[in-house]
């Protein structure tokens, strides 16, 4: 079957059907600290459209698990979005590191001061107002119109895309699929409880509709899945054949001080990983190779080996040697040092984090 097909002219399930998805969501929804739970949410109580955007930023790309501590540490340093605004830049990036993909940091940022400064700090409520804010997309703007504003928005998240390509058994490969199952998701929303909606939908595709072994005899949507009529839920969502990612080089400088702290720099604001913190390295991008050898050092020291590590980003595969030197005083040039026990508290990415834990494995040991 093509996405041409004749099944994809009218939708095979209509809206009567949200009725059946919202009785399983109010039995079986997950507890999560930024939502409200169905029976508040019938009762006219609305979720923190701060709390909701905040969430939604940080699940891009990112699980349930990773992201509630890091939500608790956000609210509870910056509890409304005006705070956030307020705060310095580098300790947004700080408290961010560890959940990758930083440029959401740089736009959570932006994003909060124009919520603050052009808007009383008071989120817009339609999903054209959202998407007008720096690094809000048509994802992000649909999710907090309909979980904050009730408002009857089409969501689609990649577990959204599975329970959608399964029910209709699209088989039209990922990306190009999209604006149809996007147009199927606007036919299933129901005028009534639409932030619902869209959380019964994730809630089935991140425990139900899962992507191996999903669990078809508990889905209120058994009946009327033409994937699970086929007998193959599993080849859904078809996904077009992935590029081999290309591998790039580099090496990376671990300065340490007799006195126990280590250099830092900070990256360019533009780019991979702008903005946060780093440990001297080579000139290494996406597109191309750095240096290997201590030769490409920053500053003349007894450089010695410590072995490669690798970092795996979403278009490219790194791999960083890895060179320690012990420094009589901090006199290197540009950057500061900071005490081991106290990395912590800086903005280093996982990948800096590879690295120093490479040169000094005690580094981020808990203490």
């Amino acid at each position: 079957m093509t996405a041409n097909d004749a099944r994809y002219a009218l939708p095979h399930l209509h809206r009567a059907h949200a009725t059946r998805l919202l009785s399983w969501y109010d039995r079986h929804h997950r507890e999560l600290p930024w939502r409200v739970s169905p029976s508040a949410a019938k009762a006219g109580k609305r979720a923190d459209p701060y709390h909701i955007w905040l969430s939604e930023v940080m699940l891009q790309q990112t699980t349930v698990q990773a992201v509630k501590p890091y939500f608790a540490k956000f609210l509870d340093r910056w509890p409304k979005v005006t705070d956030l605004a307020a705060a310095p830049s580098d300790d947004v990036m700080a408290a961010w590191a560890g959940l990758g993909y930083y440029a959401r940091a740089r736009n959570l940022k932006k994003c909060a001061e124009a919520v603050a400064n052009d808007h009383d700090g008071i989120f817009p409520n339609t999903e054209d107002g959202l998407r007008a804010l720096p690094g809000i997309g048509d994802y992000t703007s649909a999710a907090v119109a309909a979980i904050a504003f009730n408002r009857q928005s089409a969501v689609m998240d990649g577990n959204v895309e599975r329970v959608i390509s399964r029910l209709f058994a699209i088989d039209a490969p990922l990306p190009g699929s999209k604006p149809l199952m996007k147009q199927k998701v606007r036919e299933l929303t129901p005028s009534d409880r639409p932030g619902d909606f869209a959380q019964a939908m994730m809630d089935l595709g991140a425990t139900i509709c899962t992507p191996k072994r999903p669990a078809c005899a508990l889905c209120p949507f058994r009946d009327d899945c033409l994937a699970l009529s086929e007998h193959d839920p599993e080849r859904f969502p078809v996904k077009a054949k992935k590029k081999d990612k290309p591998v790039r080089v580099g090496a990376a400088f671990v300065a340490v001080t007799d006195e126990g702290t280590i250099l830092l720099r900070r990256r360019v604001e533009t780019g991979l990983l702008g903005g946060m913190t780093e440990v001297p390295t080579t000139a290494w991008t996406a597109r191309i190779d750095g240096g290997t050898g201590s030769e490409h050092a920053p500053f003349d020291a007894d450089w010695q080996p410590c072995g490669v590590i690798t970092h795996v980003f979403t278009h490219f595969e790194l791999r960083l040697s890895v060179y320690r030197s012990r420094i009589a005083t901090a006199d290197a040039p540009a950057g500061w040092w900071v005490a081991v026990e106290e990395l912590d508290e800086q903005a280093l990415p996982t990948v800096m984090k590879k690295v120093i834990s490479q040169a000094i494995p005690t580094a981020f040991v808990k203490r």
